[in-house]
Formats: structure tokens, sequence, C-alpha cells
């Protein structure tokens, strides 16, 4: 099979000439030749990973791609029978859950000396594939710079109701309440999301929050960068409503949180080998492809616009450097656990 969903684009091209010759003396024996990918992450890169790894290697991938807290859930209850070779995670809290269930196997050295230690797990049992952070996205014209929320703790104060869309429900949210928790504490991250909630307008995706503010509806919308950036480079694809998600920026701008605000946080999305896998050498040869200098080039001539987590490929042109102060959102040192018993917590009426 060749992998589900997939799309070829020139930066593809651009690195297998690269990743043969690379990788011509490493091609797995007869029966690794496949692999299955539960895929939480930014779909059209991990499409583009998978195909250049295929073209480079021979092994084919398959994609089973969804929510990644969704497939988080599926893997721990899958257990030790579950038919993955690999998870990718966009965010920290689905990472957190199947590390803490001791799910994923350690990983090859030579993968994690490709990644700096603060975007890979003490453990060894994951990596870092990629980092993004938030954004408040607004309109200029009816939000003056002066009148920016200065910290997203601001957004649960009475002041905002109903001045700001988000999708609260999504596993993207569950970062952000991750964020909050790991640098406030539980009880401060209960009354913020509880604020929270009451105060924003809920909508199904991110891209349908910037819509609102690009149609004036409210001010402004809690979102990652990468969806604003994509949508301006051409178009969003983690959105699942296309119809919303169209064009929904062209009146907007990003702000960001300044350092040590957790709105300023910069989340992992991370990967990992899972011990269930029935072709551990053809997974870890696909993480190493990821981690390495040609996987991650992608994220730089691709349009995933999310940040390289290795230190020698530069991000997109389009995105501002990362804050270095900036805290992160470390799947290994959040409480899965806990932040599902907070985000299971009924929103107020």
């Amino acid at each position: 099979m060749t992998p589900v969903r997939w799309r070829a684009t020139t930066a593809v091209a651009a690195v297998l000439t690269v990743l043969a010759a690379a990788t011509a003396c490493a091609r797995p024996g007869a029966g690794d030749d496949r692999i299955l990918v539960y895929d939480g992450g930014p779909e059209s890169l991990v499409q583009d990973w998978a195909h250049a790894f295929t073209a480079a290697t021979g092994i084919k991938v398959t994609l089973r791609t969804g929510d990644d807290t969704d497939l988080g859930n599926q893997i721990v209850a899958e257990g030790a029978a579950s038919p993955a070779d690999v998870f990718l995670a966009a965010d920290a809290p689905a990472v957190a859950q199947v590390e803490h269930a001791g799910l994923f196997a350690a990983l090859d050295r030579d993968t994690l000396a490709q990644v700096p230690p603060r975007y890979r797990a003490t453990t060894g049992t994951w990596t870092g594939i990629a980092a993004r952070t938030l954004a408040f996205v607004y309109d200029p014209a009816k939000l003056p710079a002066d009148r920016l929320p200065a910290s997203l703790l601001e957004l649960a104060q009475p002041q905002w109701r109903g001045r700001w869309g988000a999708d609260t429900g999504g596993a993207e949210f569950r970062a952000v309440v991750a964020a909050v928790l790991a640098q406030q504490g539980e009880a401060a991250a209960r009354t913020w999301l509880q604020g929270a909630r009451a105060d924003a307008v809920t909508t199904q995706s991110p891209g349908a929050a910037m819509a609102g503010v690009d149609a004036a509806r409210y001010d402004g919308a809690l979102v990652f960068a990468d969806h604003w950036f994509r949508d301006r480079a051409g178009g969003d694809d983690r959105v699942a409503d296309r119809s919303a998600a169209a064009e929904h920026s062209d009146h907007t701008a990003p702000h960001f949180f300044a350092s040590p605000d957790p709105g300023a946080v910069v989340s992992v999305s991370a990967g990992g080998v899972l011990k269930s896998s029935r072709n551990q050498a053809a997974a870890q040869q696909f993480l190493r492809f990821v981690t390495g200098a040609a996987g991650q080039q992608l994220l730089h001539d691709g349009t995933a616009m999310e940040y390289p987590v290795a230190e020698n490929v530069p991000a997109a042109g389009a995105l501002p450097p990362l804050d270095p102060q900036a805290p992160q959102l470390d799947p290994g040192v959040i409480d899965a656990a806990q932040v599902a018993r907070l985000v299971a917590v009924p929103a107020p009426k």
C-alpha cells in the first residue's frame, strides 16, 4: 500500500536525492517493509514525511489519521495488542497519556541525538518532531494594540466575555489547559478554565474561530499560530470544516503573548515507537528520518508552518523567531489524567 492520502510537493522532491543516499545502506529486510502510523499530527506534513520516507527506503507507510487525544485513548485501550508501529501527536497531553501508560519503546540513540534535549524525553521514549506557539488572532481595525490582552489569563476575566472565540472542546485546547496547569497549578487552572469557557464563543475548529474574527462577530480568537500562517499561505488542512476555513485571515493579525506568560508556551508535537510494533526496525527508521535533516527540511520548505526541532534547520521565513525564554509544554511533566479531569468538568451555564 502507498501512504493513505498523500500529497507530493516540491519540498518532498527536493529531499529525495539526499535521503536516498543517506538510507541506501539501511533498507530493512523482508517482512519489515511496511508500518502503520497513528497520525494525530499536522496532516499534510505527515503525508509528506510518509511519501518521502517510502520513496527513499521502500518501506510503505499507512496513516490512520485522527484527533490525537482519540488516538492516544485508542492506543491505551489496545495496549500490547495495538497494531500501530508509530504514534505522532500534535499536542503534549496525548503523548503524555501514552508515555504514562508505559507503551512507548526506547528510541534509538541516533534518533535522540538529532533533537536538542529540550525537545525530547529524558527517558528516551519520545522525541519532538515539530514545535508551535499560541496566538490571539485579532482585527487591528477593531482592536487597537493597547487594548490587546497582555496575558492569556486575562481571557477568563469578565471584560472579555463574548469577545473571543476558541474551539474549547478540541484537543488543542487541552494543550492550552495543560500550559496553565503546568505554570499556575491545579486550582488556578480550574478557575481559569471555568472563566474561559464562560467567556469564549465556542467554535467547532480553530479555523472557524478565526473566521468569526474575520467576519467581525467578535474581537479575537485563541489558536495555535500555525493555523493563521497556513491560512495566509493558502489553506489550513487541520480544519475539518473547509467552508469555515476558507480565506478567513484577510483582516486579521496574530498577537503573541510575552514570556513568561503561559500564553507564550512552546508546544511540542512529538512521536514515539510503540512497544507493540511488529516492525521495530522500520518504525525506528521512520522516526529517525522525521527528526533528521531531510525530514525537518520539510518543515522549512512545506506548508505546515510549524518550527523544526532540529537545530540546523531554520523555520519557514514567515514565522517569527521563537522566544528562547518561552515556557515549554513538556509531555514528560504533564499529568494527562489531571488535564482530562479538568476538561471533563461541565462548562458553566
